[in-house]
């Protein structure tokens, strides 16, 4: 999924696109709101980060060109945090509002959120790919209506997997999603869970391999 980010501050800019890419998505950047209309009109983005306070013209602005040629979710990134702020924010289309400075994994989160609510998934849903079903509380995954017995880093990777099925994770990014408070870890430790992870699946789904290889990129999993 791309995402383009808004933002006339380089510093900013530059932390959102780390983050983001660290959890798969690929992102864009554009100081200023008319180049943000015109990239919007011919590029494909699932979501757009735009900031209200823009040198050429201002995010509310923005907000209303873009809705008037598209439903792509957009999340506001602003200053200022007054009340009235946020409420003409939202009126305008905005799908949610976050105030500076924020916490770049928390910003992440709330693009989770807008995304799984753009795809009609409900939040909290356990539903991920056709065959199976996440518990997210309990910290395990069904497949076929039986419960994998699962350590926790093979968990957390087919979590990680089914979160955007057919979307490629490189190791690099499965290396910091799923072990990222782990110590002195190899990127072959992603291959060793691949490994057991489908010895697992294969009891469950005798014909057929979910789990799927791109050499040289990473892995996804089937939808």
């Amino acid at each position: 999924m791309k995402i383009l980010i808004v933002d006339d501050e380089p510093a900013i800019a530059d932390t959102l696109a780390y983050a983001l890419s660290a959890e798969g998505y690929a992102a864009d950047r554009c100081g200023l709101g008319r180049e943000a209309v015109a990239r919007a009109a011919s590029s494909g983005y699932a979501l757009i980060i735009l900031d209200v306070g823009l040198p050429d013209m201002s995010g509310f602005d923005v907000c209303r060109e873009l809705r008037r040629q598209s439903d792509v979710p957009i999340l506001f990134l602003t200053a200022r945090a007054e009340e009235v702020d946020r409420i003409v924010g939202l009126e305008l289309g905005a799908d949610d509002y976050v105030a500076k400075p924020f916490s770049p994994r928390e910003l992440v989160s709330r693009v989770r959120a807008i995304l799984r609510r753009a795809r009609g998934t409900p939040e909290g849903s356990g539903t991920a790919a056709p065959a199976f079903q996440i518990d997210r509380e309990g910290m395990r995954i069904a497949c076929k209506g039986q419960w994998l017995v699962l350590t926790r880093y093979e968990y957390l990777l087919l979590a990680c997997l089914l979160e955007h099925p057919g979307r490629v994770y490189s190791r690099a990014v499965l290396m910091d999603k799923v072990w990222r408070d782990a110590e002195e870890t190899e990127e072959r430790t992603v291959d060793t869970h691949i490994k057991t992870l489908r010895a697992k699946l294969r009891a469950a789904l005798p014909e057929d391999d979910p789990i799927v290889t791109h050499r040289g990129l990473g892995y996804s999993i089937d939808p």
